[in-house]
């Protein structure tokens, strides 16, 4: 508990007038810090690089600058993270020189982007240009399913371009890339399985 995925109103309450991390330096760690700032004592602002400069839109660094509660801390990364059953502290490193700071807070919120990870799948499952398995509706063109598709029903929503083989959540295109979706989606695709099973 205390390392969040993103920043939410729900999660927003674990910060009310405590110091929390942002870890990346693209817009949606921005948006999440300006957000972030209207709860928390203090919002610090991680990068590993030299700063937000070449990676966030110049209105976010301004909304960041001009909040007083809000720091960035470049050339820094997270070295360890400690508490029993939340979050307690993180130690931070200086990527230049290699000294470490450890810090209380409350929450570490971590935006760094995602990498599905799918080369391993081959060409049967179909994918975006990042890599995300394309399901369900995003596999029809101009409301048709590929012609390698081989049923006469159309793809269920959860169901890859193979027919009863399901993706769900963070591996998925136009996923909300949330824990609790990635739970509510599994439960649908072993549902989706048993539709499956049943139709043979």
């Amino acid at each position: 508990m205390g390392v969040f995925y993103g920043a939410a109103t729900t999660e927003a309450g674990v910060c009310k007038d405590r110091d929390v991390i942002v870890i990346g330096g693209g817009n949606s760690a921005g948006q999440g810090a300006v957000f972030l700032a209207g709860y928390a004592r203090s919002v610090t602002v991680m990068v590993r690089g030299e700063g937000l400069a070449a990676t966030m839109s110049r209105y976010l660094i301004d909304r960041i600058e001009a909040m007083a509660n809000i720091n960035v801390l470049p050339f820094h990364q997270v070295e360890s993270a400690t508490g029993s059953d939340h979050l307690e502290t993180v130690t931070l490193r200086n990527v230049k020189t290699g000294e470490s700071d450890v810090r209380e807070v409350a929450a570490v919120f971590i935006f760094i982007g995602a990498e599905p990870r799918t080369e391993w799948l081959g060409d049967d499952i179909a994918r975006d240009h990042h890599g995300f398995v394309l399901t369900g509706r995003d596999l029809l063109s101009d409301g048709r399913a590929p012609a390698s598709w081989p049923l006469e029903r159309d793809p269920l929503l959860l169901e890859t371009g193979v027919p009863g083989v399901f993706a769900a959540d963070d591996v998925r295109h136009g996923s909300m890339k949330r824990v609790a979706a990635a739970v509510g989606e599994g439960s649908m695709a072993v549902s989706f399985v048993h539709q499956y099973l049943a139709d043979l």
